[in-house]
């Protein structure tokens, strides 16, 4: 199997891959208009930051498999990947730590001003009474905007720095909240209303959360509250958020940006919003854990895709059948019995949406569950359950 790292992994994982009998080029200078030539006949395509256009789907000749070192999908486009039936997996959970860490690292250096009083300090600058200026976060409260797992982590770190935390998400109940031993807020607003500080950590769709922080978010915050955002840019209003900057004092902190630069050395664009805010170049995920981490994972979604066809964590297959018609056949383990019934169904015009067999102990027996788009016509059927080969078959 060919393996393209579009990125850079982890050493280690190159070393495990070509164990697994992989072939394997590392290109990590590859970007999102350079991708497209270099894929030819790859089989499986890794990559962190490098954004994969329908231009580099549509030019593969091979491609089966994009996994995304990482948890967004965002940077790849799935409605492409699942026209040519192209797995498309992540690494979720893997970075987790990382990026609370530095989630918690903004909020301090926010509360604190680090970044601005280190480089006042560099230019012989001695502001001890305009950098003595701090609220402190003991006893503060902390507002979440979500509740996945890396903001679950952030709640243990502000908890160790004796913070109150106050959260939202559309899957937080107050009973939940209790068990966790946070406060319970219905919309992003209250959070926005009642937090000193407030922590994003929501996945990115449009237009679900496009814009989710925006300018009534940003006006319901108190003056001179934090927020700090390490999620995605596109959910943050970045007029918005500069203007409440000005007008209400926010301290704010960003690792993620609309418009990010597509490579790993390009240009930041926006020095007004740099300069406005405490800004990293979306490194949350960075760290030495949190890239082993995503290393081992993904090569467990290759060894799975080697050994079962079926890799782990796929994002862009159908969860839920919108068939309702099935059939189950009972039959016995010879060779062309399903071709016989696939070929059935085909003449009666019905598409097979899903189908699992199983084979039972001994290997003398197995059964077939299909999800059909249409039952077939009883005739037919009474046919198939004709045949030596054929135990059962029952429709519904």
């Amino acid at each position: 199997m060919k393996v393209l790292i579009a990125d850079k992994l982890a050493a280690s994982s190159i070393k495990q891959l070509e164990a697994l009998g992989c072939a394997v080029t590392s290109n990590p200078e590859l970007s999102a208009e350079t991708l497209p030539a270099a894929i030819d006949d790859f089989e499986v395509l890794i990559v962190r930051s490098t954004k994969v256009s329908a231009a580099v789907i549509e030019a593969s000749t091979a491609l089966s498999l994009i996994i995304r070192a990482g948890a967004g999908v965002n940077t790849i486009d799935l409605s492409a990947a699942s026209k040519r039936g192209i797995h498309v997996t992540n690494c979720p959970g893997r970075n987790t730590e990382a990026v609370a860490e530095l989630a918690i690292g903004l909020l301090i250096a926010a509360d604190r001003r680090i970044p601005q009083a280190g480089a006042e300090l560099a230019q012989q600058a001695w502001k001890k009474g305009e950098y003595g200026k701090a609220r402190g976060l003991k006893g503060r409260t902390l507002g979440l905007i979500g509740l996945g797992n890396i903001a679950r982590a952030v709640i243990a770190r502000a908890k160790g720095l004796e913070m109150n935390v106050i959260a939202w998400s559309r899957s937080l109940t107050p009973k939940t909240a209790e068990v966790m031993g946070i406060a319970y807020a219905g919309t992003p607003l209250e959070v926005a209303a009642q937090a000193d500080a407030v922590s994003v950590h929501v996945a990115y769709s449009k237009p679900a959360t496009h814009h989710l922080i925006n300018g009534e978010f940003l006006a319901a915050m108190k003056k001179g509250a934090i927020l700090v955002n390490t999620s995605r840019g596109e959910v943050v209003d970045t007029a918005a958020l500069k203007a409440a900057i000005r007008e209400k004092s926010l301290r704010v902190g960003l690792d993620v940006f609309e418009n990010e630069p597509k490579g790993s050395t390009d240009t930041f664009a926006d020095s007004e919003l740099a300069q406005l805010a405490i800004c990293t170049p979306h490194i949350g995920a960075s760290t030495d854990q949190a890239s082993e981490a995503i290393a081992d994972e993904t090569v467990r979604i290759v060894k799975s895709f080697i050994e079962t066809g079926i890799p782990l964590n796929v994002v862009n297959v159908r969860e839920t059948p919108v068939t309702t018609h099935g059939m189950v056949v009972r039959h016995y383990n010879r060779v062309g019995v399903l071709a016989t019934v696939l070929d059935a169904l085909k003449a009666q015009g019905v598409n097979v949406e899903e189908m699992q067999n199983s084979i039972f102990e001994g290997g003398t027996a197995a059964t077939c569950s299909l999800r059909l788009d249409k039952v077939p016509q009883p005739d037919a059927v009474a046919a198939l359950a004709a045949s030596p080969d054929i135990i059962q078959i029952s429709t519904h």
